[in-house]
């Protein structure tokens, strides 16, 4: 049978991440190609707990079908916990537990965007969020990041130049890829761009807990008094993302629409899922578990950045010094060849990288960089995995 596949899918290309993941699977492989969190971040034993407790007590709540807004103790916590935590969320504003993080943007860009608008994000930025516009025929206009965030001024000339722009993409909290953090003084700078060109935020904000050096900066969408922040956040990275639970801070008015979207594509969030992410938040000591974690993931990127600095600095490579969350992100001197470099890193010399081209708005632009995660392998093979990387970087480089 000759198949006939939909215009928005037929263009879409696979995740370069995913196609990565193939090799990254030979156990011959050092991978630092995942996005995922440390194994030993999770608390197994929390959770197992939770769930003994959870189908010993309740557990016809625990299977059945539930409301589509969220587990309601969840959310009224989460509501308190954000207000009071991080001055975010106003009158206007509701909360709608979600199928992980990405389905924020999925559900933002199908009930704020129709199919030619347009999407301002950053360039790089995350591949995932990226292919969820994609996939409803939105259009991406990049904006470069510089080493304090998104250019403001390129951000107020695609503001100025672009058709219908519905909305602004940006992780501002140790972005994926290029783990750069937004300045407070960009922050409230984008918040007034989009006012005067009288656009909506998204505000992605996954790796927020997980800062390990410096202060916190107030998120945007703190900054919100008139509607025009959705916040997003998730559970994958502090508690577990096999849970597979988000959440989103979003004015009322678009909430009602992206609850009517969620309707036609997963009825609810798992509700057993949401149920242990409400017992581990409400009946353990939840701020002790972040910072265990910004002490596992300070430790590991201590140790990732040394080792670059050894073994792949001196090869002509440079890298983004980060405070928080998972990626470091490698430039490669101009005359290199990103792709063929990435190729061979895998094929020939056993390490996995992700090449920089995966998290660009034009599909067909440049790059000369490269993401590396240093969470999800041991130290023992975090070690192998860039020694490998500048064995072959000192010959490969001239």
């Amino acid at each position: 049978m000759e198949y006939r596949f939909s215009k928005r899918i037929e263009n879409l290309k696979p995740s370069a991440i995913r196609e990565i993941f193939k090799y990254a699977s030979d156990p011959s492989v050092v991978s630092l190609s995942a996005g995922n969190p440390s194994p030993d971040a999770f608390a197994s034993d929390k959770i197992a707990e939770i769930c003994a407790n959870l189908f010993a007590n309740r557990p016809k709540d625990a299977l059945q079908y539930s409301i589509t807004e969220g587990y309601t103790p969840l959310r009224e916590h989460m509501l308190g916990y954000m207000k009071q935590k991080h001055n975010i969320g106003r009158a206007f504003d509701d909360i709608l537990i979600t199928s992980g993080g990405q389905q924020i943007m999925e559900l933002s860009a199908k009930v704020l965007c129709d199919e030619g608008d347009y999407v301002i994000c950053e360039n790089p930025s995350f591949i995932g969020s990226l292919n969820s516009f994609r996939s409803i025929g939105v259009k991406l206009k990049g904006v470069d990041v510089e080493p304090d965030g998104i250019s403001v001024c390129g951000l107020e000339t695609a503001l100025k130049e672009t058709p219908n722009v519905r909305f602004i993409y940006t992780i501002p909290n140790f972005q994926n890829p290029s783990g750069v953090t937004m300045s407070l003084e960009k922050r409230k700078a984008v918040y007034e761009l989009a006012q005067k060109y009288n656009v909506m935020i998204i505000e992605d904000n996954p790796y927020g807990d997980l800062r390990y050096k410096g202060d916190d900066i107030p998120n945007i969408k703190s900054f919100d008094e008139d509607g025009r922040v959705i916040y997003g956040g998730s559970f994958s990275k502090v508690i577990a993302p096999g849970l597979r639970v988000g959440y989103t801070v979003v004015p009322q008015q678009v909430m009602k629409k992206m609850v009517v979207a969620k309707q036609g594509e997963d009825v609810h969030t798992n509700i057993l899922a949401q149920m242990i992410c409400f017992d581990f938040i409400t009946k353990y000591d939840f701020e002790e578990n972040l910072a265990n974690l910004r002490r596992l993931y300070s430790k590991k990127a201590e140790l990732a950045e040394r080792l670059l600095d050894e073994y792949v600095v001196p090869c002509g490579i440079t890298y983004n010094h980060i405070s928080g969350g998972l990626f470091i992100w490698c430039r490669l001197p101009e005359n290199v060849d990103m792709l063929k470099f990435c190729s061979l890193a895998v094929r020939e010399h056993k390490v996995a990288v992700v090449p920089g081209t995966a998290f660009l708005a034009d599909e067909n632009g440049s790059s000369n960089c490269f993401r590396i995660n240093f969470t999800t392998p041991s130290d023992e093979k975090l070690e192998e995995g860039i020694k490998r990387l500048g064995a072959f970087a000192s010959g490969y480089i001239k």
